[in-house]
């Protein structure tokens, strides 16, 4: 039996077709409306604010890669989402995080997700840790029309390099430019202030509790200095959002030990408002 792409409901002969393992490609030639970067916003009227996600942090540690983020969301002065997720997988060994115009952040990430599945159906293996961090940069640099308007949006991607053996971070700018950071990264509105905490509490090789900690004691920095950071919140149960990405794939933290590492930085807090203080040499 013969397929005829004539027939009705057929998949026309693009479908079938395998001159390009990525779905943006295939997109941008069969339907580029549909693509973030070709859509045109209306004149904004009034004092017109998009909600923005704020501080996520990327680590690596002894087995892998840590990606953390808080949940607070804003929209001008206002909070706008106490619990949004902000880190995601995105595929098996690797992560991403968001700040930035959130609505555009998430589609950002969905469509990742998709660029990595699609990619690994046509071509029967999974991209390199580096090329996964490319598709994420034409990505990133795709939305620069939107950035111009004040609609960014600037992730943070991690993941575990099975080639390699170890985990890797890498940090974008709005133009889509990449670079891979050593030990850690931070970005967003409170990540000036996450980035000093770590500074003072990273070490190459942490342990994962040990990782964990130093993390979660940045974020309340950030949100005891950067308004739109949300902290520790003991009265709603609301935590940090921790994933850790291992040669065993991706695993997110569960609530309870995300809180139990959270409630013990606040009570240490209690007598040492500033945070634990760097060993001296």
């Amino acid at each position: 039996m013969t397929f005829d792409s004539r027939k009705p409901g057929a998949l026309p002969p693009a479908f079938l077709s395998r001159e390009t393992s990525s779905f943006m490609d295939f997109l941008s030639a069969q339907a580029p409306h549909l693509l973030p970067a070709e859509r045109h916003l209306p004149p904004a009227r009034g004092d017109f604010q998009a909600p923005h996600g704020t501080t996520v942090i990327a680590a690596t540690y002894a087995d892998g890669v840590l990606v953390a983020g808080d949940r607070r969301v804003t929209s001008g002065n206002l909070i706008a989402h106490r619990e949004y997720d902000k880190v995601f997988p995105a595929d098996e060994h690797s992560a991403v995080a968001i700040a930035g115009t959130a609505g555009l952040a998430v589609e950002l990430v969905k469509l990742l997700q998709l660029e990595l599945q699609h990619h690994e159906k046509i071509e029967g293996t999974p991209l390199s840790l580096d090329g996964k961090a490319n598709r994420l940069t034409k990505m990133v640099r795709d939305n620069l029309g939107m950035a111009m308007q004040g609609m960014a949006v600037v992730p943070l991607f991690a993941g575990y390099d099975l080639n390699k053996g170890r985990g890797r971070v890498f940090s974008y700018d709005v133009t889509g430019n990449r670079s891979e950071e050593s030990g850690f990264a931070t970005t967003g509105s409170g990540s000036v202030h996450a980035r000093g905490s770590l500074k003072k509490l990273y070490r190459e090789g942490m342990p994962e509790g040990d990782i964990v900690t130093a993390v979660v004691q940045a974020l309340y920095d950030a949100a005891d200095e950067d308004s739109a950071t949300g902290g520790p919140d003991l009265t709603r149960r609301l935590f940090p959002l921790v994933a850790l990405v291992t040669e065993d794939g991706y695993r997110r933290l569960g609530q309870e030990e995300v809180a139990a590492v959270a409630r013990a930085v606040v009570e240490g807090r209690h007598t040492a408002p500033d945070g634990p203080r760097a060993p001296v040499l």
